[in-house]
């Protein structure tokens, strides 16, 4: 509309009006961020060699963290600020409060549920059963279920943004304030003050034995040693009690959502808020390490500062470069990913558990898995074992950026 339409409608008598509400700022850096999450994700779970990888591309053993250690909790970070958007647009468009409880049920447990059936793929167990040597497929079927993990990263996802959806529809930025304040100073006096039964003392003097901690006994209380993580058996790094202060990262993503879209500051001012706020909660994260360690597996109070201040400063290196000087040359990949994060994740997920797991060839006399195949003829002959590991990861991402840029190119968006 032009100055000289919007004076004359200005002067005529108001009418109803049925033009729809202006279409909220569209900014590239929120697809790129999320895609290069996505993308990370990839890369740090598919190695050529478990048993070659650069430090960086490893989690941290316990306390600390590493460049891994932060890309789960980006991208929880990421669900934050999208349900933000999300939820926002559509109460803008008129959409009823009910509506839209609904739909934040119906896509967390979508979501949760995607993740659980990623857990039992292929629904039997396929390996050897102790005391069992030629089980029937029928046992083998039971043994699945009996084994089966519950919890994973989808689930934590699914639960965290039911939970952070049903928030921000119903409370205020104060409130959301107040509930992620009392979640990180409540985990943190349950973590260090409660006793941990078995142990005889409280949870301060045990942090540090991992299946010592009030998370670990509650894992085994909840759900039971068999269906926690195989790689721990006692105790589960998306466990329960340790979902609860996941739900204040998505949180703190809302709040960042909130700020980024505000309409009474100029984009560059709020870049620069963005970035600020991020490094004081990086120095505020790093002085309570020092009681309460920075820890992923336990996803400590400390580490939901630190990972949410070290998101709000990528974040917003991300939209000076992309949205104030639209510096956007290397942006396309990301932007790909970052349209369907969710085919991304469970398509590569169950590709990983064919090629490394249940697809097996024959080389040099021995059965191994295609994806061992792969690596030993294409990529650790020719280059040192940490590059060829990398090299495969990356040929793994550069694979899936295939898959994603068919869709991307035939405009197919899968969500749930």
């Amino acid at each position: 509309m032009s100055v000289a339409e919007l004076a004359k409608t200005e002067a005529e008598p108001a009418v109803t009006s049925t033009v729809a509400p202006l279409p909220m700022e569209r900014l590239l850096a929120l697809d790129v961020f999320r895609g290069a999450t996505i993308a990370g994700m990839l890369l740090v779970n598919d190695p050529g060699s478990w048993s070659a990888i650069y430090p960086p591309l490893e989690h941290a053993p316990w306390n600390g963290w590493t460049p891994t250690d932060l890309i789960f909790p980006f991208f929880l970070f990421i669900v934050g600020i999208t349900t933000h958007l999300s939820l926002g647009t559509r109460k803008a468009s008129g959409a009823a409060q009910r509506d839209l409880v609904k739909k934040v049920i119906r896509r967390g447990l979508m979501i949760f549920f995607i993740g659980l059936a990623l857990n039992a793929f292929p629904f039997f167990w396929w390996g050897k059963i102790a005391g069992n040597p030629d089980p029937s497929f029928l046992q083998r079927f039971a043994y699945r279920y009996e084994h089966l993990r519950y919890l994973g990263v989808l689930q934590r996802i699914g639960i965290v943004y039911l939970v952070a959806g049903l928030v921000s529809l119903r409370a205020t930025r104060k409130q959301i304030i107040i509930t992620a304040v009392s979640i990180l100073l409540g985990y943190w006096m349950i973590m260090m003050l409660v006793p941990v039964p078995g142990t005889g003392t409280i949870g301060a003097f045990v942090q540090t034995v991992p299946d010592k901690t009030l998370a670990a006994w509650s894992d085994r209380l909840i759900l039971g040693t068999n269906h926690t993580w195989a790689e721990t058996k006692r105790w589960d790094p998306e466990g329960p009690l340790s979902t609860i202060p996941a739900v204040a990262t998505a949180l703190l993503g809302i709040l960042a959502g909130q700020w980024i879209t505000r309409k009474d500051k100029p984009l560059i001012e709020r870049v620069a808020g963005l970035f600020g706020g991020g490094c004081l909660a990086m120095v505020a994260a790093e002085l309570w390490h020092w009681q309460f360690p920075i820890n992923k597996n336990l996803w400590t109070s400390s580490f939901v500062l630190f990972t949410a201040g070290f998101a709000c400063v990528a974040l917003a290196t991300c939209l000076w470069l992309i949205d104030v000087y639209h510096v956007r040359g290397w942006t396309q990949p990301f932007a790909v990913y970052g349209l369907n994060p969710l085919i991304a994740f469970a398509g590569s997920g169950l590709m990983a558990r064919l090629i490394y797991s249940l697809i097996h060839v024959s080389y040099q006399g021995e059965r191994i898995p295609l994806q061992a195949w792969t690596y030993r003829v294409a990529f650790q002959p020719y280059f040192t074992d940490k590059f060829a590991s990398l090299l495969w990861a990356l040929c793994f991402v550069a694979f899936w950026y295939g898959i994603l840029w068919v869709l991307y190119k035939r405009n197919i968006v899968v969500k749930v």
